[in-house]
């Protein structure tokens, strides 16, 4: 069973900390389907990993942008999606997307990325971490603090 991971970005932009997080799935040989809710940012974000995002892989970040050729070849998948596919052991969720709590147990992780500034996204968050939580998944709340993650709360 896994767990979900909140991320409460205070001090970096969302692309460093996916690009981040991307890469430390893929290290880990996952596949994960990024998930957002709107196909106008999937874009940019798609642009920006092919443009050298920062992370621990050094640089390109193997990845498509779902409905193209392939979907079930790339090791990462960007979608507005809400059916995970069979090859998906990880699912990150931003935006407001959000993971059911038997995505959250069937996969290895799922991470919910959020800005931690903005009050209306910081609400849907508290939303999911109850919701997720009530139905039994393990969570665990990381919030920057000083350029370091620390960990805020589990359950």
């Amino acid at each position: 069973m896994g767990a979900v991971y909140f991320y409460r970005l205070t001090e970096s932009p969302p692309e460093a900390v996916l690009a981040m997080l991307l890469g430390k799935a893929l290290q880990a040989a996952w596949r994960v389907e990024l998930r957002g809710t709107d196909p106008a940012r999937l874009t940019q974000l798609d642009e920006h990993l092919w443009t050298g995002a920062e992370n621990v892989l050094g640089g390109f970040l193997p990845h498509g942008l779902a409905g193209g050729p392939g979907d079930d070849d790339q090791p990462v998948l960007l979608t507005t999606g809400s059916d995970l596919a069979p090859i998906t052991t990880c699912l990150m969720a931003i935006d407001g997307a959000a993971p059911t709590p038997g995505e959250v147990q069937a996969l290895e992780r799922c991470c919910i990325v959020f800005d931690g500034n903005d009050e209306a996204a910081l609400a849907v968050a508290r939303g999911q971490w109850k919701s997720l939580t009530d139905a039994g998944c393990s969570a665990q709340f990381w919030a920057q603090a000083g350029g370091r993650w620390t960990l805020q709360a589990e359950k």
